[in-house]
């Protein structure tokens, strides 16, 4: 029987996903996909893997899990409580999980959508040409205890590595860039826009976030006669009761709300990452910022690697070894006693 990921316990918000499956959005199927994709890559990098792996997604909290032989993991996105048998794990760093141990995952300490990747990726049955779930779409569904996920073979060893994640949990500036229907806003409804304070509302999912506005909500000129138009992840549509809607990775198709703007890519994930109540400011920049920042958010992907030491430092290769206080505690808890 090849290796696979015993799930025992899993909230409700925990699915397979991937990187999605782009070029359907004309039969009315979104991309989908992890909701934080920049979480995907760095546990690709973690486990010296590609990025296309497909991997579980948690959403607030995650669940218990075994794998029936020995697995490399590794755990990145919103930070949750993890330990494998009662012993507490490092988060954005890669583990050695032994057969039959188990792996607990706990509630988010901060952001919403946690990550469990494991070595050679979950190998269920491709469909459409990805592993991930799209419930919206009515593909794949919610795991649950007894499910049984294949994982595919993995060549490599190495683990107890760490990364510094990129800040995003904790909501803060996001940049947004103006389409062809901004100017269905009057000019000071748009400065306002910019320089509103947001607070992430309770609802909001894998299709889109709602954020309520510090202050009146937005009208667009003609209100709600806006033709039906393809929208894509990141756009940012004003319903009827002035509240913007950031599309997320399992938004509609199509859509008749006027967009004021769109999310650049790289800051999206902040976005899916704003717990409810948290603060956003959704700030406008120019075409050529959004560019060069799409381009130095791709650079940084392709040296994510660069960027990973060992979770614990070997003394050898730490050259003022004699300035760390090692037994600094010893000596103290033998003064108490």
């Amino acid at each position: 029987m090849s290796r696979a990921l015993i799930v025992h316990q899993a909230a409700p918000g925990v699915t397979v996903q991937d990187l999605g499956r782009p070029g359907y959005l004309a039969f009315g199927l979104s991309r989908g996909g992890a909701s934080d994709r920049l979480a995907i890559h760095e546990g690709a990098a973690l486990l010296g893997q590609a990025a296309g792996c497909a991997v579980l997604e948690m959403a607030g909290m995650g669940g218990m899990f075994e794998a029936s032989e020995a697995t490399r993991i590794a755990l990145t996105g919103a930070p949750m409580r993890a330990s494998i048998d009662g012993n507490a794990v490092a988060w954005n760093a890669s583990h050695f999980l032994p057969a039959g141990a188990r792996l607990s995952i706990g509630p988010a300490l901060a952001g919403v959508y946690g990550y469990l990747h494991l070595g050679g990726g979950i190998a269920t049955p491709e469909i459409l040409g990805a592993r991930s779930a799209h419930l919206a779409a009515g593909i794949g569904q919610p795991l649950a205890a007894g499910a049984r996920l294949p994982l595919g073979p993995d060549p490599r060893s190495e683990t107890g590595l760490t990364l510094d994640p990129e800040a995003r949990f904790a909501g803060g500036t996001v940049r947004i860039v103006a389409g062809y229907q901004t100017g269905l806003f009057e000019p000071d409804e748009v400065t306002r826009f910019g320089e509103t304070v947001f607070t992430r509302d309770a609802r909001g999912n894998r299709m889109g976030v709602r954020l309520n506005p510090e202050g009146a909500g937005f009208a667009a000129r003609g209100g709600l006669t806006v033709l039906s138009e393809a929208i894509v992840p990141g756009d940012i549509q004003i319903t009827g009761d002035g509240a913007p809607f950031v599309l997320m990775a399992e938004c509609q198709t199509t859509g008749g709300y006027p967009r004021i703007g769109a999310v650049l890519p790289c800051d999206l994930p902040r976005v899916a990452q704003a717990a409810p109540g948290v603060s956003l400011r959704l700030r406008f920049v120019p075409m050529d910022e959004a560019l060069a920042a799409e381009r130095r958010a791709d650079e940084a992907l392709k040296t994510l690697r660069r960027r990973i030491t060992p979770l614990v430092r070997d003394p050898h290769d730490i050259r003022d070894l004699l300035s760390y206080q090692l037994i600094s505690g010893a000596i103290a808890g033998n003064e108490e006693e």
